[in-house]
C-alpha cells in the first residue's frame, strides 16, 4: 500500500487549506491507498477521519505532529498527547510505553522545527521522514542519509497543507493497512520506504540520480 504519512486538515491545523473531503478526492486520484492526518498537537480529528474513512471507503489513519524542545516528531498509539511542550526523549517514551511509534518530521528543515543530528542523541525513533514535500530536495537528503547511518527506517510524506502538495512523497508499505494498529506494527518491522509522485505513478526513489541533479526517479511500483 502507498501512504501519504503526513498531511494537515483544517479543522485543528489552522494552517492548512484542507477538508477531508478535499484529501480523499485528491488522494484517490493520485493513486494513494491511505494517508495519515497528523494535526499540530493535536488528534482530536480521530473519530469523526474513522467515520468519513468509513463512508468514503478510504484508509484514513491519525496520529499528530508534536513540537518538542528539539524539533517536530509525529506520533501514533499516543492517545493523550502532552498538554505542555517536552523533550524529544520524554515523547518518545511515552509514545513507546503506549505502543506506538514516533517518527522525526522533515529532521533538517532550517525553521527551528526539525531535529536535525539531535536524533543521534536520542533513542527509540522508530522512523525518518526522509523526503518531506513541503522541505528542500537537499535537506531531504541530509535526513536520508541519517536514516542510513544510524539504520533508522525512512518514510515518504507531503506535509500537505494544500491541495496542491498532496502526495508528493508517500510511503510504501507491502501487505495491508487496515488501521493504526496495522500502521505502527509495519513502521516497527521496518517495512516501509519512500516513494515519490512523477509522471502520474508512484516510482521508487533513486538516490544517486537526486544526488547528481538528474530525474530522482527510478521505476515504477
Amino acid at each position: 500500500m502507498i501512504i501519504d504519512t503526513h498531511m494537515h486538515e483544517k479543522t485543528y491545523s489552522s494552517d492548512s487549506f484542507l477538508s477531508l473531503e478535499d484529501i480523499v478526492k485528491k488522494s484517490k486520484s493520485m493513486g494513494l491507498d491511505g494517508v495519515c492526518i497528523t494535526d499540530h498537537e493535536s488528534n482530536e480529528i480521530k473519530d469523526f477521519a474513522h467515520q468519513f474513512s468509513k463512508q468514503s471507503g478510504f484508509l484514513i489513519l491519525v496520529g499528530a505532529e508534536v513540537l518538542t524542545h528539539e524539533g517536530d516528531i509525529t506520533v501514533f498509539g499516543l492517545d493523550d498527547l502532552p498538554k505542555e511542550k517536552i523533550h524529544a526523549q520524554q515523547l518518545i517514551d511515552l509514545t513507546l510505553k503506549a505502543g506506538g511509534v514516533a517518527i522525526s518530521a522533515h529532521p533538517f528543515r532550517h525553521n527551528n522545527r526539525g531535529m536535525g543530528k539531535f536524533i543521534e542523541n536520542v533513542q527509540g525513533l522508530s522512523g525518518i521522514e526522509a523526503f518531506n514535500g513541503s522541505t528542500f530536495p537537499h535537506h531531504n537528503l541530509y535526513a536520508y542519509g541519517l536514516s542510513s547511518e544510524l539504520s533508522i527506517p525512512a518514510l515518504g510524506a507531503s506535509d500537505a497543507h494544500t491541495i496542491d502538495a498532496i502526495g508528493k512523497y508517500a510511503t510504501l508499505i507491502p501487505g495491508n493497512i487496515r488501521d493504526e494498529k496495522d500502521f505502527i506494527e509495519a513502521v516497527k518491522s521496518g517495512r516501509v520506504s519512500p516513494v515519490v509522485y512523477s509522471n502520474n505513478k508512484y516510482e521508487s526513489l533513486d538516490i544517486n540520480q537526486m544526488l547528481y541533479n538528474k530525474p530522482i526517479y527510478k521505476k515504477a511500483i
